[in-house]
């Protein structure tokens, strides 16, 4: 299956992408419980974490804690996240609007609720601990096109948030289950299969994901995708870097260790632009 994630050649003449520019917000928590996460576990979710910075408890020391104190200036004068690093500031400008990170994005019910409808489909799948075109390690996946109504609200949220209008998402939503061993391997999406913009949640786990740069790997961003998060790749992120999921003994943002677990992550695309008449 894994249509979406498998290795493909950039495409130089991509199509411009706008709308549903990322805001900035404070990173919620971590929640992890420890060894294998089941949404069970969190059937009474935590408090949702509103986007009202007084509200919400500052986490511990390191890059989650800086993201939360620096919201309310961040999201007023629209400063680079402070969930995104980069390699330097050109590519800090080059991928500005186009890489992004919106903490928070779901509730602790909403994240449950997902769960609920994901956890029987995914039961009945084995890990795999290899790949067709080898881009992942220790996954299960599906693809689904019917959602329960709450589900289907949340999915309309992600779509009206990444794709401006006019813009047609795929119908089929890509569900990926990470192993807290598993990762995934640096790629480009195939352009034969979706377009210019990929929206994730993340659930039940914090990660990093890496861009680098195909015709510079010494250009880099690393985005930090807290627990309920939602990530938007476009334009240049989506057909110039590779991006990847780091292992857990790699996951390291910042200089802090940002502990894998279980990791879920719900993908929506657009449909990919159909080929220019020759």
């Amino acid at each position: 299956m894994h249509r979406g994630e498998g290795q493909g050649r950039p495409c130089r003449s991509f199509p411009q992408c706008t709308g549903g520019a990322e805001s900035e917000g404070q990173a919620p928590t971590s929640h992890n419980a420890p060894g294998v996460a089941h949404f069970s576990s969190f059937r009474q979710a935590p408090p949702t974490m509103h986007r009202a910075a007084a509200r919400l408890p500052l986490p511990g020391p390191g890059p989650l804690r800086r993201a939360a104190a620096a919201w309310p200036r961040r999201a007023l004068c629209g400063e680079a996240p402070a969930l995104v690093r980069a390699s330097g500031p050109g590519v800090a400008r080059r991928l500005r609007g186009q890489a992004g990170v919106r903490p928070g994005f779901l509730s602790g019910p909403e994240e449950a609720a997902l769960g609920r409808e994901l956890e029987p489909q995914l039961r009945r799948r084995r890990y795999q601990f290899d790949h067709w075109d080898g881009a992942i390690h220790g996954f299960r996946e599906t693809e689904i096109a019917q959602w329960s109504e709450e589900s289907q609200e949340i999915l309309q949220r992600v779509r009206g948030t990444a794709f401006p209008p006019g813009m047609s998402p795929l119908s089929l939503v890509h569900v990926l289950d990470l192993d807290k061993s598993g990762y995934i391997k640096p790629h480009i999406d195939s352009v034969k299969f979706c377009g210019c913009t990929i929206a994730g949640l993340s659930l039940l786990s914090s990660s990093v994901m890496r861009l680098v740069s195909e015709q510079n790997p010494e250009d880099w961003m690393d985005l930090l995708l807290p627990r309920r998060s939602l990530y938007i790749l476009r334009g240049p992120a989506r057909y110039e870097f590779t991006h990847e999921i780091l292992k857990d003994e790699e996951s390291f943002f910042d200089g802090q260790k940002i502990s894998r677990e279980r990791r879920i992550s719900v993908i929506c695309r657009n449909l990919p632009v159909p080929p220019a008449p020759s």
